[in-house]
């Protein structure tokens, strides 16, 4: 699985733990020591490490053999590295101070979203006078 691949595959996992402005930004052409962040905020304690959690169990069951994690008994950032890529969830309050997009703002950065939900429209049939 190419780098980009699993990048993707880690946004989506992130998305079903309900974390919020999930992005990825492409540093491999401005640093040596990974190739994407994956960047996404939640809002306590217990959703950065559910988010973790998840994220580890899933690259055990594709044996991704390289993951080391940081900060998880606080809660507040928790950083994964990957090799290829590093995760940072981040509480909201701790991604606003360490601003970590603004120290990459040459990255190319691509906002992740989930795909939202087509509500099929009502049809409203008016009676005739």
């Amino acid at each position: 699985m190419t780098p980009k691949i699993l990048a993707k595959k880690i946004a989506k996992i992130i998305l079903s733990k309900k974390a919020t402005d999930v992005v990825i930004l492409d540093i491999k052409k401005l640093t040596t020591m990974t190739d994407y962040f994956v960047i996404c905020s939640a809002s306590s304690n217990t959703q950065v490490r559910a988010i973790a959690d998840e994220i580890i169990d899933e690259m055990k069951e594709i044996d991704e053999l390289h993951v080391q994690c940081e900060g998880y008994t606080e809660g507040s950032w928790v950083i994964i590295d990957l090799f290829n890529i590093v995760v940072h969830i981040f509480q909201v309050d701790a991604r606003n101070y360490y601003d970590i997009e603004k120290l990459w703002e040459d990255a190319k950065i691509e906002i992740i979203v989930d795909k939202p939900v087509v509500k099929k429209k009502k049809v409203v049939t008016r009676k005739k006078k």
